[in-house]
């Protein structure tokens, strides 16, 4: 019985190994600062009804995470502009224009902590028959809401086999398999982010110090890839995660 056990606890190590292993899609070391597990994060909810439910089921996909519970607030920005709110996630909706992106996510860090971020779906793109499509709303609201809590893609390859996560890089969201929903791996690496505690917290605080919005992200292009980072002063950095058209429009 004495082997029997071992071999049982040597397995289950090797398991929760491999599923560590697999999961290594964090954003850098960006995470929001927080003195204890699950903590609750808000989220700002600035779209009109025709993103009202993907909003809805964003938050719901990732608050069985054992570390973190989205809630959605009433919002406190102009959706065209869609200004951070210190200590929160603002998710916003508007036709942004021609940009090339579907979606972008903005996080605000005093080193790597998050202190405010943003979520911004372009409906330029989204109010065309090629993305007006419940599993494109899906993905991107998925995939950007995601960012603002420290994940980065599991893949970026959008031609490739997908992977059953929307931290997956596609042309067909849908699948088969459907690449709407965070999967093991995403919640695997959540707990890792935050799989430590600080001494002070981030979340609904409000730092006199900390510079509260920037410019306009307007310096875009495909040819500098998908990540831009701008230095606010104070050690406050704003990183935009931009998530292109993967057609090209």
């Amino acid at each position: 019985m004495g082997k029997v056990l071992v071999l049982l606890g040597a397995l289950a190590a090797s398991v929760a190994l491999v599923g560590t292993a697999l999961a290594n899609h964090s954003w850098g070391s960006y995470h929001w600062a927080r003195t204890s597990n699950p903590f609750m994060l808000k989220v700002g909810d600035n779209v009109n009804s025709k993103w009202d439910a993907y909003l809805d089921g964003a938050i719901a996909d990732w608050s069985p995470s054992s570390v973190l519970d989205l809630v959605k607030v009433a919002g406190g920005t102009r959706p065209k502009t869609c200004r951070a709110t210190t200590g929160r996630i603002e998710a916003c909706n508007a036709r942004y224009g021609s940009t090339g992106w579907l979606g972008i996510a903005q996080i605000w860090a005093s080193g790597s902590h998050i202190t405010q971020a943003i979520t911004k779906v372009n409906d330029t793109y989204f109010d065309t028959a090629t993305y007006n499509t419940p599993a494109w709303r899906r993905l991107v609201m998925c995939q950007e809401i995601a960012h603002d809590f420290g994940l980065a893609h599991q893949d970026e390859n959008f031609n490739n086999a997908n992977l059953g996560s929307c931290m997956d890089y596609t042309s067909d969201p849908d699948g088969p398999p459907s690449n709407e929903h965070p999967n093991a791996h995403d919640f695997a690496q959540l707990e890792l982010v935050y799989g430590h505690l600080d001494s002070s917290s981030t979340v609904a605080s409000t730092p006199s110090s900390l510079p509260g919005n920037a410019p306009p992200f307007s310096q875009a292009s495909r040819a500098n890839g998908d990540v831009y980072v701008d230095d606010l002063g104070h050690g406050v950095h704003r990183i935009t995660h931009v998530l292109w058209t993967p057609f090209g429009e």
